[in-house]
């Protein structure tokens, strides 16, 4: 029988787990933190609008009306001109840049086929590496000619139309695994390599054999070496995987060197550990290290990489916190050469960010593995 004693216990009980999960930072900041952030993350990534999309034209014709054109194209708020190009030759060049999202081409002639035929020509040519993204430029720039055209039939009395021909580039089929294989490359190996690796090292270190390992002859740093090693080669055996499912199953291309790509391939893979094993001296238990590795590398990864939502789209802040995440720079670089088939020349600018980052993990987890191990 439930007395009035028992309920007063009970709810004493009660009242005393309120303050144990009150006093628990870490609690704390799993039931509020991370839903807040997550909800915040999601509400000003997640965006079906583009803005500040980077085109170039190409205009043989130079008249008033593809000068207009261009000119509403811009004032829409949609696109930005970051180039004008005089050759056809130019446009695989800055596609390859990876700047450019699209390249508007007027005809010769345009203005004049336009009063004397009722009929002018533009070819509006998207990156569709990214094919949701190559989708809505297209679509958008397509909406503003009609829209531009209209306006332009209300003052003649024989109609005119001009025709926006469409051509995706890289991915012409807009096939949506040329987006999802990188992303997942990236994803798996960074969770795969920093991960578990920072749960291996951490693990020992609960348990105390980690100091029986520094007492031995080998050396530290061989020591953490040895811990790394298997996960590089599982990590490489799993990329191989990844491309040979992408290739043969889902028909993904690779246009580019397949040496350059294994070599971005292991230098990512060297980067994933290297953080992984910073995660192991910050983290001081297993769980803290995989709810660090998940909610510093899953979320980042899917959110603000570019792997699912444009970076473009996002706001300022969100782009700016974006650079330092590793993913982001080689998922550019797996679809450029494997969709784009670039050459390191291309690509350069986002390797060097790679190693740079992979020096300063190394360095700080040194730092941190001195002063706390050895």
């Amino acid at each position: 029988m439930i007395t009035k004693q028992g309920i007063k216990r009970f709810w004493g009980f009660v009242i005393k787990e309120f303050y144990h999960i009150f006093r628990d930072k870490r609690t704390m900041v799993v039931l509020f933190g991370m839903p807040l952030a997550q909800l915040l993350l999601f509400g000003f990534v997640v965006s079906t609008e583009i803005k500040d999309v980077k085109i170039a034209v190409l205009d043989y014709s130079k008249d008033n009306v593809t000068r207009n054109l261009t000119q509403k194209i811009i004032s829409s708020g949609y696109f930005k001109v970051e180039e004008y190009l005089f050759s056809s030759s130019q446009i695989e060049t800055v596609f390859k840049k990876g700047n450019i999202k699209e390249v508007i081409v007027f005809e010769a002639g345009f203005a004049e086929k336009l009063n004397k035929l009722g009929t002018a020509h533009m070819q509006i040519l998207t990156d569709a590496s990214e094919a949701n993204s190559a989708s809505m430029v297209s679509n958008y720039t397509s909406a503003i000619v009609m829209d531009y055209v209209k306006k332009l039939n209300a003052n003649v009395t024989t109609p005119m139309q001009i025709v926006p021909e469409v051509r995706m580039l890289f991915n012409e089929r807009l096939e949506s695994v040329y987006m999802f294989v990188p992303g997942i490359m990236a994803m798996i190996l960074i969770l795969i390599s920093a991960l578990l690796t920072s749960i291996s090292i951490v693990r020992e270190k609960e348990l105390g054999t980690m100091e029986v390992l520094l007492a031995s002859p080998l050396r530290p740093i061989q020591i953490i070496i040895g811990k790394v090693m298997p996960y590089v080669f599982m990590s490489i055996i799993n990329a191989v995987v990844i491309i040979a499912v992408g290739a043969l199953v889902f028909g993904m291309p690779v246009k580019g060197s397949i040496l350059l790509l294994f070599a971005e391939c292991i230098l990512y893979i060297i980067l994933s550990l290297s953080l992984g094993i910073f995660i192991s001296t910050v983290a001081k238990s297993q769980q803290m290290a995989m709810l660090m590795s998940m909610f510093m590398l899953m979320l980042p990864t899917i959110l603000l990489s570019g792997f699912i939502f444009p970076i473009a789209n996002m706001p300022v802040i969100l782009q700016v916190i974006s650079n330092i995440m590793p993913p982001r720079w080689f998922i550019v670089i797996i679809k450029n050469i494997m969709l784009k088939g670039v050459g390191f020349y291309f690509i350069w600018f986002e390797t060097l960010i790679l190693m740079v980052m992979t020096c300063v993990f190394v360095f700080l987890s040194y730092k941190k593995f001195k002063i706390r191990l050895v």
